[in-house]
């Protein structure tokens, strides 16, 4: 039985194989994202790092405040040009084809950083080029993935470019407690960085042997591929015409047709476009989900984790970060069941305000009782921490991919999704670079300013966030397209034709299927949908 043929039962509806092998394979691209996350923290303490790269006289170096912030965050803003470029190279090349040249990027960007010997200025301009390999990846994983798997698995898969993101960091973090008995040594960092590389081979060259999106082939007018490739990822690749896959490809079809009638969405029309389908409204809660994402505090914790609980008098810092590594991957495995049983907004919601209180007891703490005087402190912080970090995996880590699959319409779909994801970055670079700054100047209440920005994400997912759990992506953009439906309502709407969001009215589809569109004939259509 050939991949094509094989199929696995899940939420009641037919999967392939493939579709499972590509979540899988394009998660790969959440790791490299965690991976370059974590080893930061880690290696920032290692004294042959410090010896090569900081800053004072021969055997006394360390970080000034101003290098530390660029050898960090310099990279955040190779992922926002990268996510922003990222636009470019899947409407171009496809989506897959874009994933291996993020993939080649981030491999240029590690064999730099592993050469440098003494300046930081080469390290630094290393970690910009693999940032913009991993920018390009953040955004062109989640909408691969959204674009491919059948919406009965959608959410888990692209839930699971967050949990290997917490699986990167968590690695990262395990391979620099391991190099800590020669971290005198270049080796040890260079062990870190050199890794990397291995690990992303699998996706840049793996994602070559898997289906194309059927979007993006319909797109380009190559309905046949289109249906081929929709065909396989429902396990089906033998009976492309089963009623399965020809409702779905209908439903896609008629969508596409519709958009493809008014060409190609701009830039300047994800600010200022067409009122009806609310593209400007999905551009800016896009943005402001994904800036915010980054604005929860995580990456204070997992950028300078083992710093800020050095200076907290912690004997083994680098153990602590593993342990928040721990619970990062631990408790993003319920987040994916959730996201397919609960939805979107409710649990986004609750992650807030339960990350908001848990950052307003770190900074208290820390504060009224200095945790390098009492090492009772130390420990309540500690446990704030893992607590913090346990809601973000369970619900803003792995929900903020999600929304940035599911929420914009195709024809501007690539640009929406950079933009969004390039405020990720830009609330990830915010976040590297003022850190060493907020921790010299405030120190612990950087706390209350998290605990505020935790606050305000859940007042705008409360009312501007629509449910989207269980539609097809062209429902979605029927759904966003309901001026009268308010997004605390959004719950409750369903779709035409359908009796709940995950039943089919049977006689309405037998209607739809006895009144085909026809296939338009595009100047491009191949003969493999994986071509």
């Amino acid at each position: 039985m050939g991949l094509g043929k094989a199929t696995i039962r899940i939420n009641g509806a037919n999967c392939g194989l493939e579709a499972i092998l590509l979540g899988v394979t394009t998660s790969i691209g959440g790791f490299l994202f965690g991976y370059d996350t974590g080893q930061i923290s880690g290696m920032q303490i290692f004294e042959d790092f410090i010896n090569r790269f900081g800053q004072g006289p021969p055997g006394n170096k360390a970080f000034d405040d101003i290098i530390l912030s660029l050898v960090v965050s310099l990279m955040s803003i190779g992922t926002l040009i990268g996510a922003l470029s990222g636009a470019y190279t899947a409407d171009w090349w496809g989506r897959r084809k874009s994933l291996t040249f993020g993939v080649v990027m981030f491999i240029i960007g590690n064999i730099i950083q592993i050469t440098a010997m003494s300046s930081w200025v080469h390290m630094m301009m290393g970690r910009f080029v693999a940032g913009l390999g991993v920018g390009n990846l953040s955004v062109g994983v989640p909408m691969y993935q959204s674009e491919c798997c059948p919406r009965e698995i959608r959410g888990s898969v692209v839930a699971s470019y967050q949990l290997l993101i917490t699986f990167g960091i968590l690695i990262s973090n395990l391979i620099n407690y391991g190099v800590r008995s020669i971290e005198g040594s270049a080796a040890s960092w260079r062990i870190v960085i050199g890794l990397g590389i291995a690990f992303s081979l699998p996706l840049g060259i793996g994602v070559l042997f898997l289906p194309e999106s059927p979007r993006w082939l319909a797109g380009r007018g190559r309905w046949d591929d289109a249906r081929i490739a929709m065909a396989r990822l429902r396990g089906l690749k033998a009976d492309p015409h089963n009623p399965m896959v020809e409702d779905d490809f209908q439903e896609m079809q008629r969508a596409i047709v519709q958009q493809s009638a008014v060409g190609t969405g701009t830039w300047w029309e994800c600010f200022v476009g067409s009122d009806k389908p609310r593209v400007v409204y999905r551009t800016l809660l896009g943005c402001a989900i994904h800036f915010l994402q980054q604005w929860t505090g995580v990456n204070y914790f997992f950028y300078y984790g083992a710093s800020i609980f050095q200076s907290a008098g912690i004997d083994d810092p680098i153990l602590i970060q593993l342990v928040l590594g721990a619970v990062n991957v631990v408790t993003t495995f319920p987040g994916l069941y959730i996201i397919e049983r609960v939805g979107r907004r409710i649990p986004l919601i609750i992650g807030a305000c339960w990350q908001a209180t848990w950052l307003l007891i770190f900074a208290a703490v820390g504060i009224a009782r200095p945790p390098d005087q009492y090492g009772s402190s130390g420990i309540v912080m500690i446990v704030a921490a893992c607590m913090f970090i346990a809601s973000f995996a369970m619900t803003w880590g792995p929900f903020a991919w999600v929304v940035i699959g599911e929420t914009f319409p195709l024809r501007t779909r690539a640009r929406q999704a950079s933009l969004a994801t390039a405020s990720n970055w830009l609330g990830n670079f915010m976040i590297s670079f003022l850190t060493p700054f907020a921790d010299s100047g405030i120190g612990y209440a950087f706390g209350f300013v998290f605990f505020g920005t935790n606050a305000a994400a859940a007042v705008i997912v409360y009312f501007f966030l629509y449910e989207t759990k269980s539609l097809a992506l062209e429902q979605v953009d029927i759904m966003y397209s309901q001026r009268e439906l308010r997004p605390w309502q959004s719950r409750k709407w369903v779709p035409e034709g359908y009796l709940d969001r995950n039943t089919r009215d049977a006689a309405y589809w037998d209607q739809r299927r006895g009144s085909t569109v026809d296939e338009p004939a595009g100047d491009e259509k191949g003969s493999s949908a994986g071509s």
